[in-house]
């Protein structure tokens, strides 16, 4: 999906000639900074996706506003394709060249701008890591909450709408940017507003922006909020004998307003996965992981209530992870659930599905979900955010057998489309990409895709940025 037209496209009259000239163009002004090499060309057309690798003509590592501008202004007066790349590991195929053209790496474009402690707000360069933005602010007293597990770009990570394990607290993405500075198809520089904490003014280009994949624009700069370090943080891990009583524990939390920081759902298969991996040893059932964050009295009392509603569903004993060392290790752990599940089968491809409910309808999702997961021919685990709605199912795919990849679409869309008919989405937070376009219109409708495909010609009439992605 979302690849017709490649073949064409690169094959077309005089085409060899046009990117034969622009080669040249970039090579005169970025010298070794512009690569055409297969290697590096692969490496760019490859996310961490099962969908193949479709590399770009060429590889511009850029390292300012000024130079991305100067690689889409070159790219739009010969009409190629521009393809952002932050850190490659996005899952919905949004870097792959489905068109050719030029990868914009950004890696480059990693200074950390400003950190305004009182305003509690930094600026960024859209190539700045998630990790590294927080070594950064280690002394400050405040953190970046955001965290897809992935030590994805901070630009990649706002292109793509990210969230993660602690957007039941904090909020995703689109809740914590602030403002944005972007090249837009032209090659022109827009600012997107300023750093106050609200403005009526004029259309939400910021947001316009976040989410949009690279087929707006190019994000170079961010500004995003940060919030302070709780006075005490304290994790926990239980397990339920289903993962309907797992689901419903978190439902039932949320409903009595338990201000949880984290509530991430593995079941049985993951949590073995996650043991052998990462070395734990914790009961091979449905889990959920929790986090509580606020002063020393609030986290003992969230526990303590959190533990009484478990309790009820079937939960056992929480096991504590209190101190720094030991949460981390335990959240690195949830974070390597994706890797560990591929361990499972080795040389064997992950494909995941990523839909989001309204919370009171999220049992019964995961509950009809898991029925038809149970028909598939190849290993699966279930993962998710539950406290938001979000859970995935990981399909561990022989990616030489096109048998497998076709049955474990076809589940997906059936989670998909069970999904939006509970009034959610198809993805809760890995995006579009090439995976998820032919789902748009039964979400949005007609004329809501309709509508989005007159932004995309109003702010890129050629088609030049990252064709093929949402709307392709």
């Amino acid at each position: 999906m979302g690849k017709p037209g490649v073949k064409e496209s690169r094959s077309a009259p005089g085409r060899r000639t046009v990117i034969a000239s622009l080669h040249d163009e970039l090579r005169t002004r970025f010298g070794d900074r512009y690569s055409t090499a297969a290697a590096v060309r692969d490496h760019h057309g490859k996310d961490d996706s099962h969908h193949p690798v479709i590399p770009p003509d060429g590889v511009v590592f850029a390292e300012s506003t000024g130079e991305v501008a100067f690689v889409v202004r070159v790219c739009a007066r010969h009409g190629v394709p521009v393809i952002p790349f932050g850190a490659g590991t996005s899952i919905e195929g949004h870097v792959q060249a489905v068109r050719g053209g030029i990868s914009i790496d950004m890696s480059g474009m990693n200074r950390v701008v400003a950190v305004r402690p009182d305003d509690l707000d930094a600026t960024v360069e859209a190539g700045v890591t998630r990790l590294q933005l927080d070594r950064e602010l280690r002394g400050t007293g405040l953190f970046f909450p955001v965290d897809p597990g992935a030590d994805a770009t901070l630009g990649g990570m706002a292109a793509t709408g990210a969230s993660g394990t602690t957007t039941v607290r904090y909020g995703t993405m689109r809740d914590n940017v602030i403002s944005l500075t972007a090249v837009l198809a032209s090659g022109e520089v827009v600012r997107t507003g300023g750093r106050a904490r609200k403005s009526s003014a004029g259309y939400d280009l910021t947001n316009l922006l976040v989410g949009s994949e690279g087929t707006l624009g190019v994000i170079t700069e961010l500004t995003v909020r940060l919030h302070p370090v709780p006075e005490a943080m304290a994790a926990a891990v239980c397990s339920f004998p289903g993962l309907d009583e797992a689901v419903r524990t978190v439902v039932e939390a949320i409903h009595m307003g338990v201000p949880l920081a984290r509530a991430e759902l593995l079941d049985a298969t993951a949590m073995h996965a996650v043991n052998f991996y990462s070395g734990f040893d914790y009961p091979e059932a449905p889990t959920v992981f929790f986090e509580f964050h606020g002063s020393e009295a609030d986290v003992e009392a969230q526990g303590t209530m959190m533990q009484e509603i478990s309790r009820e569903l079937g939960g056992t004993a929480f096991q504590y992870a209190r101190q720094q060392n030991e949460r981390a290790r335990l959240w690195k752990a949830r974070h390597d659930a994706y890797p560990a599940l591929l361990g499972l089968r080795p040389g064997c491809h992950g494909l995941t599905t990523d839909v989001c409910v309204p919370v009171s309808r999220l049992a019964r999702c995961i509950a009809e979900s898991e029925e038809d997961l149970k028909t598939a021919s190849m290993p699966w685990g279930v993962v998710g955010h539950v406290g938001d709605g979000n859970f995935h199912a990981v399909f561990i795919i022989d990616p030489d057998s096109e048998a497998e990849l076709a049955e474990a679409e076809a589940i997906n869309e059936r989670i998909v489309r069970r999904a939006v008919a509970m009034e959610g989405t198809c993805t809760g937070e890995h995006g579009i990409g090439l995976g998820k376009i032919g789902f748009l219109e039964s979400e949005f409708g007609a004329s809501g895709v309709a509508a989005m495909r007159a932004v995309k010609a109003a702010l890129d009439p050629r088609g030049i940025m990252n064709p093929g992605k949402v709307v392709a």
